[in-house]
């Protein structure tokens, strides 16, 4: 029996290498005043600004230099309101995207941004759809140009919490690979393997459906050549393109299946911690793999998430009889190559290991894990994690 399910996305994505050149005519019905949005890079800032000048349009630029915080998107739209912007542009990260999507939201929905935050909020509905939003990765690896919230910190919770909205769905997801070639091996391994653990979620998540089960097999199959290849040869077109369509298709399955552990752990740390999300991602791939499985052959030994691992392990290895230890190997030597720290090298600590198993378990990701871990068992994950 196939479950019913749903399945949304952004309002249009283009992909391809050199599309940024077609912005103007992809939002030229938006209105007259641009907000864009970057990181404090800003790698791309003069191309955007060649293009849309060429085509008469005039914009205001918000430079979002770290995490986006709560307070930060929130002034930022009110200044943005107080100028006449009627639509946002995000080029960067995850970060600066989820930054462009949260103001977005913001310059129509003006009351205090606490009303619509998720765990410290009161996680209200959105009332009124947020204005006209186009998403331009720069790197490849969270897929945040077609998801439907943005992550913020909180640095007075020390968390990471979202606001979220059906509404929050992109208009445009422009995603122009030419954009990550100038990615340096350290971020392209961390970006990349967010976008492995991303397409790794939502196929063994209670929420997977055959949709987000097809573009999760392909990523599964494709991300082990295209990361490799992107970080030790950063200008090799076809693995950069593989490694932007990778991260497309686990922004595509993460927003209709949902996550896991993995980032139900990456919200607490990566608001108590100075962590790249990518890295303490990696970090928790082997050690949750190993907690899920160890759980579901002990408490339901044919539960089809077991299945799921198999599959998983074979698409990642290339090895049609691998087994699902050698896919946890794997992952294993894979973010050793890549050269990801252990959690201990972030200042994460056994003796927080509690503390952060308590804010993990409350987080929305952890309601597609395919099986409900106990405090111990996330405990015990994380002591693996962390050397």
């Amino acid at each position: 029996m196939i479950p019913s399910f749903e399945f949304a996305s952004a309002g249009r994505i283009v992909f391809g290498n050199g599309c940024l050149v077609r912005l103007p005519e992809l939002i030229r019905d938006w209105g007259k005043r641009s907000l864009i949005v970057t990181g404090s890079s800003s790698r791309h800032r003069e191309a955007i600004e060649r293009i849309l000048g060429q085509a008469g349009r005039t914009a205001e630029w918000a430079v979002i230099a770290t995490e986006p915080r709560v307070e930060v998107v929130s002034e930022t739209a009110r200044v943005a309101r107080e100028k006449g912007c009627d639509h946002v542009i995000a080029s960067g990260g995850g970060s600066v995207i989820d930054a462009g999507k949260a103001i977005s939201a913001l310059l129509t929905n003006t009351d205090d941004v606490y009303n619509y935050l998720e765990i410290i909020g009161r996680n209200q509905p959105l009332p009124h759809r947020p204005a006209p939003f186009a998403a331009i990765p720069t790197t490849a690896g969270t897929g945040a140009e077609v998801t439907r919230n943005a992550v913020l910190k909180s640095a007075a919770h020390q968390l990471k919490v979202s606001l979220r909205s059906p509404l929050m769905l992109p208009t445009l997801a422009l995603v122009d690979p030419t954009l990550t070639y100038s990615l340096p091996p350290g971020l392209t391994a961390c970006t990349g393997l967010d976008a492995l653990t991303q397409v790794l979620e939502p196929y063994v998540s209670c929420r997977a459906n055959p949709l987000t089960d097809s573009l999760c097999r392909m990523g599964l199959e494709k991300v082990g050549f295209g990361l490799r290849t992107a970080y030790y040869q950063g200008d090799n077109p076809g693995a950069r393109e593989t490694m932007s369509l990778v991260s497309l298709w686990g922004g595509l399955a993460l927003a209709n299946a949902g996550l896991g552990a993995v980032h139900g752990f990456a919200g607490p740390l990566g608001g108590m911690y100075s962590a790249p999300h990518g890295a303490v991602c990696a970090s928790l791939l082997a050690p949750v793999w190993q907690a899920n499985v160890e759980r579901l052959r002990r408490e339901t030994p044919r539960h089809p998430a077991l299945d799921r691992y198999q599959n998983a392990a074979r698409w990642l290895t290339g090895n049609s009889e691998a087994t699902v230890e050698d896919g946890s190997r794997w992952l294993v030597e894979l973010v050793r190559e890549l050269e990801i720290p252990p959690l201990s090298h972030w200042g994460v600590h056994a003796a927080e290991i509690p503390e952060i198993a308590t804010k993990s378990a409350q987080t929305s990701s952890m309601k597609g894990n395919p099986i409900g871990l106990t405090l111990a068992e996330l405990e015990t994950a994380l002591s693996a994690a962390l050397d």
